[in-house]
């Protein structure tokens, strides 16, 4: 049963839910992105707070020299799809199904047809933004805090709150 959703339009915003919810009394976390999950993650049967990343921080921002593109946790592939394709750039890899947000399929592998030819997802992500159970916010990849990247990327949410990509 869901107590509250929150709508967070920052990564402030949901450092704030993480740390209210280690205070007295404490209560459960729940994310969604866009209400799709794998085995029922996205619906929730205990009380808790819900935070729904799909409405947030402004569009993908492409960096066409270097190549990447910071997303958003919530924000749907099909955006990020389309925003890298304006620089004639695009993923190496991306779900079949576009619909789906960008920290829902890193935090389940991001297996899809493609793979065989590019690897999932998760090995084509460059850099990480998570806000972990304490509510500490930790940029990670493969040299900087690389247990936590590589926990988080697959690891289906229980590891930290996926805000930013770099991929």
């Amino acid at each position: 049963m869901m107590l509250a959703p929150v709508r967070p339009t920052s990564l402030d915003d949901v450092v704030k839910v993480v740390k209210a919810a280690n205070k007295w009394p404490p209560f459960a976390v729940s994310v969604r992105g866009h209400r799709h999950s794998i085995n029922g993650q996205a619906d929730t049967r205990m009380k808790c707070v819900v935070v729904e990343m799909g409405k947030g921080i402004k569009g993908p921002k492409v960096w066409e020299k270097e190549m990447y593109v910071d997303v958003w946790g919530g924000e749907l592939c099909i955006d990020v799809l389309k925003a890298t394709m304006e620089y004639g750039l695009a993923p190496m890899s991306w779900t079949d199904y576009l619909y789906l947000s960008v920290g829902g399929t890193l935090s389940n592998a991001g297996i899809s047809g493609q793979t065989f030819n590019y690897g999932p997802q998760i090995s084509n992500v460059f850099e990480l933004d998570v806000v972990t159970g304490k509510g500490e916010v930790m940029t990670c990849s493969e040299e900087r805090n690389s247990d936590l990247f590589h926990a988080v990327l697959g690891g289906l949410g229980q590891f930290g709150i996926i805000t930013r990509a770099r991929i």
